[in-house]
């Protein structure tokens, strides 16, 4: 009987390990295994093109920024596919904007798209929704710019004012989640995804309106916590840390930075500090979690995660600031303890070293990169940087050298993704597979 016992828990635990090490081995969400933007191992080409280390390549219907995921054999992106039919929509809806949002009269199909990362061939295309999005959005933007997350178990796919939908890998819908409409400022439109951590999902719910933080348990799609938020429209997505044995939860937003705990959703420390518009995540390795933003004004701050409590304003927990050249659309990149970032939307980089805020390098200008809104990627020591018609790939490292150049008849807004030597790339018009 102990025998038995002893093999059953032997199998529980190396399932448990099994599990955490598939997460680390794929691209399972947002910005990657550690939420970093970094690949934990990989060698993807440094050279390639249409007729170079392509392995594959889809068109994709529709339009969509959100960066694919990758889990085993498959990759799964999102898309928002017009249809010829009219709906009804408001005529005055965006009428006090200063700034004409774009925005449709037609009905859209919002679809989850399943493809096999050997040959590219579609597995399966589900629509969740179908429906006219009454939200307008930027005019370089979509209304499929939130990415998918997964637990190797189910798809979670985020729609914004669409929903959340749960769907198992043969493409059935398990549960779905309506969270209203959003009312984002200056109808720039939705692009926040959610976090993914354990049995629970979350979602930051920032606007011109009731903001909230949303835990919800993957397995019901049933709220663990709702927690209420002072704020205005953010689009950054969350983030789960653990500190001394404990969880929490950090939400980057224009009003406050905030930890909730994991499981109650009480705010343990808070701090100023952001621009407004924030878009870039938190970041977090080695006990620091790094916060920055940069719509009108630049914003950049380590903090001791331990030292947090309270409110860290001006406190000792605050281990240095960085107030120049940050991003506004694009992530933060920490790699091999060095911080890197583009400035507000263009093609100047720069490196700090992570622990000490020291500058390594700074606006370092990107050859033929002008305006780009995807966020760099690293692998095997590289830095790859995709923008209209090419996709740059750096050195990383003291000096920002270039490797390669490869030009690509496409624009991109999707992140690159890594996993093992393939390197997926997200296009207006297709995906790309790039492997040697």
């Amino acid at each position: 009987m102990r025998l038995v016992s002893f093999v059953v828990v032997f199998f529980i635990f190396m399932g448990g390990i099994s599990a955490q090490q598939n997460a680390s081995d794929f691209w399972a969400q947002w910005r990657g295994p550690l939420g970093t933007g970094a690949a934990l191992r990989g060698n993807p080409p440094i050279h390639f093109g249409e007729n170079q280390n392509l392995k594959w390549k889809v068109e994709i219907p529709g339009k969509g920024h959100a960066t694919p995921l990758v889990w085993n054999d498959k990759v799964i992106i999102l898309t928002a596919v017009p249809t010829t039919e009219k709906g009804m929509r408001d005529t005055n809806e965006n009428a006090d904007h200063p700034m004409t949002p774009q925005t449709t009269e037609y009905i859209h199909e919002f679809r989850v798209i399943l493809i096999n990362r050997s040959n590219g061939e579609t597995i399966w295309e589900k629509t969740v929704a179908r429906e006219l999005p009454l939200e307008g959005i930027h005019e370089l933007g979509s209304w499929a710019s939130s990415s998918p997350c997964t637990d190797g178990e189910n798809i979670y796919a985020y729609f914004g004012s669409r929903g959340l939908y749960c769907l198992d890998f043969e493409g059935n819908v398990l549960w779905q989640r309506d969270f209203g409409q959003s009312n984002k400022h200056m109808s720039f439109g939705e692009g926040d995804s959610p976090y993914l951590h354990g049995e629970r999902i979350f979602v930051l719910w920032d606007h011109q309106g009731e903001c909230f933080l949303y835990s919800i348990d993957t397995k019901s799609g049933k709220d663990v916590w709702v927690a209420k938020r002072d704020e205005i429209t953010s689009w950054s997505t969350p983030l789960v840390v653990e500190v001394n044995g404990k969880l929490q939860v950090i939400t980057s937003a224009p009003n406050q930075v905030r930890s909730y705990d994991y499981e109650t959703g009480e705010v343990l420390w808070f701090g100023t500090g952001m621009t407004r518009n924030v878009i870039p995540n938190p970041v977090y390795a080695d006990g620091i979690l790094y916060l920055a933003s940069g719509f009108r004004g630049s914003a950049l701050m380590a903090v001791d995660i331990a030292r947090a409590k309270g409110d860290i304003t001006g406190s000792d927990a605050i281990l240095w600031t960085y107030n120049q050249d940050t991003p506004y659309t694009p992530n933060l990149l920490l790699m091999d303890g060095k911080l890197y970032f583009l400035r507000v939307n263009n093609g100047f980089l720069t490196c700090l070293d992570a622990k000490t805020g020291n500058v390594v390098y700074a606006r370092e200008k990107l050859d033929g990169v002008s305006t780009l809104f995807s966020s760099p990627t690293g692998a095997a020591g590289r830095i790859y940087i995709a923008s209209k018609d090419q996709v740059l790939v750096l050195k990383g490292g003291d000096k920002p050298e270039v490797l390669a150049k490869n030009l690509l008849d496409d624009d991109f807004h999707a992140s690159p993704v890594v996993v093992g030597n393939d390197l997926i790339i997200r296009g207006f018009k297709s995906l790309y597979c790039y492997s040697e």
